[in-house]
C-alpha cells in the first residue's frame, strides 16, 4: 500500500476547512516540524513532530462529527491564561474531557503513559488526559484560536 500523504488527508476535510487545514500544515512546517501522515480507521492522521526534539506538537484526527486538531502543549503553565480566552464551545470541550488517571493517581493508568495536564481555565483546575484535552473541532470560530494556541507553544521554540 502507498504511503498517505497530506493531500490525501486533505480529501477528506470539508471545504469550509481545507484552506485552514493547509495553512497549519505550511506553519507548522516552516516552524521546523515534520509531517507524517497514516491511514487510519477513521480517515488519516497527520503528525506534527519536532525534528529537533522528537516531541508531538500537534495531530490531525478524522472523526465523524469533523475534522480535530490534538494539540500536546510542552509549555501550557507559561501561558495558561491563554485558556480562558477560548471561545465557550472551546472550553466546555476542554472541561468535558477525559481526567488524567495518572495525575490522580500514579498507579491508576499504564506507568508508560505519559502524564497529562494539569491546568486552570475558568478559576477552576482541571487534570485532563493528554490524548483528551486539547482537541478542538475545526470550525469558523475554533480556527483563529487553534492557530493562536499552537503560536504560544512555537513560541518556546525559537
Amino acid at each position: 500500500m502507498p504511503e498517505a500523504s497530506f493531500e490525501d488527508f486533505l480529501e477528506n476535510v470539508d471545504s469550509k476547512n481545507k484552506d485552514f487545514a493547509s495553512e497549519v500544515n505550511s506553519f507548522l512546517l516552516e516552524s521546523g516540524c515534520k509531517c507524517n501522515v497514516k491511514s487510519a480507521k477513521s480517515g488519516f492522521t497527520v503528525s506534527y513532530v519536532f525534528s529537533s526534539s522528537k516531541k508531538t506538537l500537534a495531530t490531525f484526527i478524522c472523526r465523524k462529527s469533523g475534522v480535530k486538531l490534538r494539540i500536546y502543549p510542552q509549555h501550557l503553565e507559561e501561558y495558561e491564561s491563554f485558556l480562558s480566552t477560548l471561545p465557550e464551545k472551546m472550553k466546555k470541550e476542554i472541561k468535558k474531557a477525559s481526567v488524567c488517571k495518572r495525575l490522580l493517581d500514579p498507579n491508576d493508568c499504564n506507568p508508560k503513559c505519559v502524564m497529562g495536564y494539569d491546568f486552570c481555565l475558568d478559576d477552576e483546575r482541571y487534570k485532563k488526559c493528554r490524548y483528551a484535552a486539547f482537541q478542538p473541532t475545526l470550525n469558523q470560530e475554533n480556527n483563529v484560536f487553534i492557530k493562536s494556541f499552537l503560536e504560544h507553544e512555537l513560541s518556546f521554540f525559537k
